[in-house]
């Protein structure tokens, strides 16, 4: 094949003759140009990749090349991957130059085959001798058929004026694209597919191209068909913007023609002979049709004896259309494809294919008729005088009429040309979003992989904290954290800071319900007497921080009332030195607002987290005291307590603790890596595919007629009363699917209460519990066995002495918003242990009220003996009355002698 291409001895007489012949006069130095010797030299270069479809193309494109007797050397630039390289079995196909592939951009990543062109021509430029030896370049692409030679100063290029054939879709030439692109944006050519230049043109414009084509491929924001013209939006195109903008950028003006490509299935005007073909759309004639896309994975060109569908014949063409310039179209037509297919024919011959049997076909396409209507095609008069008639905007002039007519024309073919192209970029596209699919997997296979690495490697300790005060109430949440901390694989140790009073801790039942490091309580605070018992878990902490010497890199931060469902890891959630997690708590408005101003020097830094903290423990060492000063701070700024501020809507201060928490966060320029994967509160719908750690049952749930909530077991010792428990959540296999965000939140919700009482039942179980069948009813006087452990039901209480006399108030209790750490509705504590006269009661066997203690048996005497000292005081009031009603009726009596008596008395 090489030797097939060296012809220039020959080419010297045909091309003479050829320009010898033109009608159109022109200058002496043409009409003695001799193609091949400087400074006529012609070099053909075309783009392609290692895949069957361009391979078929190629072979089409070289035998055209030779058909048309086309001056100088062609150069295929080939782009392939090492992997593609490997098994690629077309090498023999074209005069080749190996190019690195850019399709999958080196730096980027983005996948973008059409950036291979100017990064060919580039390479060609700088490793390529024949690149020193050339005057004149001729661009193609692949899917094109010469029909007649190309001749760069025939067709009236000179340098720095290249011939380029006309595109104009690409209408960011008019827009803000090439403003923002090139900084000569007036001289923006639309043009593209026909490319005839100087080779110190393309020297100074190469480089250009590819970098002007990365730059408009990454600019995403203007990809919308507006922009550029692209019906796909997805920046296909980009790499023709790159070759506009690259020359307007380095001063390049075309001439620019659209009459010597046409693409089969067009129309040639009258009298233009056009000398490329592009077979870019499909064409059809009657029930026959072609189209590229449909031979992309074709390897036609390995398959000995196979050809693509034959058109019809010549002579068919005629019965078929009787206007004769669109019968000349469909000459086009056929003659594109049965060049295609003698390509084809010669390559399997050239191969040492077996001689394929006799057909009408072949016979056809190794006729002296063929032969005539293929012959080479040299330029027509009037497609010089025509070869410029768009060049930016219509001759002035041309006709009114004209001008209409032709805009309506160009519109149309737009029109069809985006219809006939919506199949090719649909294919590239599905093409992309399959090799994209094939990244992504090998992404998550890397991923995957660095994660068994990280499970490799040795994680640095933990320690799980969490704050409680000496109350029944806090006792069952620890049963439960604490038996779920252990079923949840969670590394390290956990440890409760329990914060007491010296009096509350002589009479605690609880100290074997979890490691426990015992912490004074600051429930009142010991210089203000502020009654804030959340203040207790910052002071807790510190306290632990001080006293406790640790060798975990990692503390973990939790409330007690929660129950784990996994691990919470640094190395999982991304936390560092510096860099603490949590979880986010929207609702703490007072980052956003005067608040933050007032308490920190980096309001900006203040995140609106809470609930569950992963820490490195220098930061916590250096955090602690800074938490417990900024939460009396803000506790103490009673001003600014109103819920607009702090957003809570009790507006009583108690999330003065949260907001210790963010305040001394960015004062210490700590800024949280935000998590909203952690946690999630039962009732709640959860989001598709997350996995949970931790249940906040800080707010009450229900699921059908069951609910809980935890504010309702505020007073009862349920950890203290062997085998105990709230009431049983529904079975999940009663649920009703409605609809799916529905029944996977009520599946939470049945597991946290499931969680909760098997805590306790293994509580019971550790403490040795007398087996529940022994146990009696403690009220009735026959006792009956209880077959199942008893179910509790809220308690019912009357105001006690020793109740009324607590300190703390008892509506809205801070604990009980510290532990939820979510502003929600939260019952009134008072209402919901004295209000009615009957408990709530649930579907679960409800236990009965407890036996009355010696206390309440001594006020019911002491109340006996205030109604009877009532009784007799009503009795004795009665009796007095009737003694002076008597001693009036005789005072009458008396008469004149009680008078005298009295002024007497008087007198005296």
């Amino acid at each position: 094949m090489a030797t097939a291409l060296k012809f220039p001895s020959l080419l010297v007489v045909v091309v003479a003759a050829a320009i010898l012949s033109m009608g159109g006069g022109g200058a002496a130095q043409e009409s003695e140009a001799v193609a091949g010797t400087a400074p006529y030299r012609i070099h053909t270069l075309f783009s392609v990749e290692c895949q069957n479809y361009f391979d078929w193309q190629t072979v089409g494109l070289v035998h055209s090349f030779r058909k048309a007797h086309q001056p100088g050397p062609i150069t295929r630039l080939l782009s392939c991957t090492d992997e593609q390289r490997k098994n690629y079995a077309g090498m023999d196909l074209a005069p080749t130059l190996e190019v690195p592939s850019m399709s999958l951009h080196p730096k980027t990543g983005d996948w973008y085959p059409a950036i291979n062109k100017p990064a060919g021509i580039v390479h060609w430029l700088k490793h390529s001798k024949d690149a020193e030896n050339v005057d004149w370049v001729v661009i193609l692409d692949a899917d094109m058929i010469i029909r007649g030679p190309i001749i760069p100063w025939e067709l009236g290029a000179e340098k720095g004026k290249p011939v380029a054939a006309y595109y104009g879709y690409l209408v960011g030439c008019d827009n803000i694209l090439a403003k923002l692109h090139t900084k000569h944006p007036e001289i923006c050519d639309k043009v593209g597919g026909l490319l005839a230049m100087h080779i110190d043109d393309l020297r100074a414009l190469a480089p250009m191209w590819l970098s002007k084509t990365e730059e408009v491929r990454a600019d995403k924001d203007h990809w919308p068909t507006n922009y550029t013209g692209d019906i796909y939006g997805m920046g296909w195109i980009s790499e023709m913007y790159g070759y506009s903008f690259g020359a307007a950028e380095v001063g390049l003006r075309h001439k620019i023609t659209d009459n010597l490509m046409i693409y089969p299935g067009y129309t040639p005007r009258e009298g233009v002979e056009p000398i490329l073909m592009h077979y870019g759309l499909t064409f059809s004639i009657g029930n026959w049709s072609f189209s590229k896309l449909e031979h992309h994975d074709d390897n036609i060109v390995y398959n000995c004896g196979r050809l693509f569908p034959e058109p019809p014949y010549p002579r068919e063409l005629n019965a078929i259309e009787s206007d004769p310039n669109k019968r000349r179209a469909l000459f086009l037509d056929i003659e594109c494809m049965n060049t295609l297919n003698e390509g084809l024919l010669l390559h399997h011959a050239a191969r040492g294919c077996p001689k394929p049997k006799w057909s009408k076909y072949l016979s056809f396409l190794k006729s002296n008729k063929f032969a005539e209507l293929t012959r080479p095609k040299k330029l027509t008069p009037k497609s010089r005088q025509m070869m410029e008639v768009i060049v930016r905007k219509q001759k002035e002039e041309a006709a009114e009429l004209d001008k209409q007519k032709q805009g309506q024309e160009a519109a149309e073919l737009a029109k069809q040309k985006q219809k006939q192209e919506q199949e090719a970029a649909e294919l590239a596209k599905q093409k992309q979003k399959q090799e994209q699919e094939a990244a992504e997997l090998a992404k998550q296979k890397q991923k995957q992989e660095q994660e068994a690495a990280e499970l490799a490697k040795p994680h640095p300790k933990i320690h799980t904290l969490f704050s409680t005060e000496c109350t029944p109430y806090f006792d069952w949440q620890t049963v439960g954290l604490v038996h779920s901390f252990h079923k949840s694989g969670q590394p390290g140790e956990i440890t409760r800071l329990l914060s007491c009073t010296d009096e509350d801790l002589n009479s605690y039942k609880g100290h074997d319900l979890a490691p426990t490091h015992y912490v004074p309580s600051m429930s009142r605070h010991p210089l203000t007497g502020d009654w804030y018992p959340a203040i207790n878990k910052p002071a807790a902490v510190l306290h632990w921080m001080n006293h406790v010497k640790t060798d975990a890199e990692y503390i973990v931060i939790l409330d007690a009332d929660m129950i784990m469902r996994g691990p919470i890891t640094p190395w999982e959630f991304n936390a560092d030195k510096g860099r603490p997690v949590s979880t986010p708590y929207d609702y703490l408005i007072g980052c956003d607002n005067e608040l933050a101003k007032a308490h920190t020097r980096h309001p900006e830094a203040c995140d609106k987290v809470g609930g569950v903290i992963i820490m490195h423990v220098r930061d916590l060492k250096r955090f602690a005291l800074l938490w417990l000063h900024k939460t009396e701070e803000v506790r103490a700024d009673v001003g600014h307590w109103s819920k607009d501020i702090t957003g809570d809507i009790y507006e009583a201060g108690w999330i003065s603790e949260m907001y210790g928490y963010s305040f001394a966060a960015a004062e210490m320029n700590l800024r949280h890596v935000i998590s909203k994967d952690m946690l999630i509160y039962p009732g709640y719908i959860p989001v598709p595919g997350v996995n949970y750690r931790v249940f906040h049952y800080g707010l009450e749930f229900r699921v059908g007629n069951w609910s809980f909530d935890k504010a309702k077991w505020r007073r009862m010792d349920i950890v203290n009363k062997c085998w105990a428990k709230f009431p049983d959540s529904p079975d999940p296999s009663t649920l009703k699917r409605v609809d799916e965000d529905s029944f996977q939140r009520d599946l939470l919700s049945i597991e946290c209460g499931k969680a909760l009482n098997e805590a306790l039942q293994s509580h019971y179980e550790r403490r040795k519990c007398p087996d529940p069948k022994t146990l009696s009813n403690p009220v009735r006087e026959q006792a009956k066995p209880a077959p199942n452990p008893p179910s509790l039901s809220p308690p019912i209480r009357k105001k006690s002495p020793e109740i009324t006399s607590l300190p703390p108030p008892d509506r809205g209790p801070p604990s009980e918003i510290t532990a939820s750490r979510k502003i929600g509705k939260i019952d009134d504590v008072d209402d919901a242990l004295t209000h009615g006269d009957v408990a709530v009661k649930n579907e679960s066997q409800e236990i009965s009220t407890p036996v009355e203690t010696n206390e309440n048996q001594t006020f019911g005497f002491m109340r006996f003996w205030i109604i009877g000292l009532w009784g007799f005081s009503i009795l004795a009031f009665f009796a007095v009355m009737a003694m002076m009603i008597s001693r009036q009726k005789g005072q009458r009596k008396r008469g004149k002698a009680f008078k005298t008596k009295r002024r007497t008395t008087y007198s005296g």
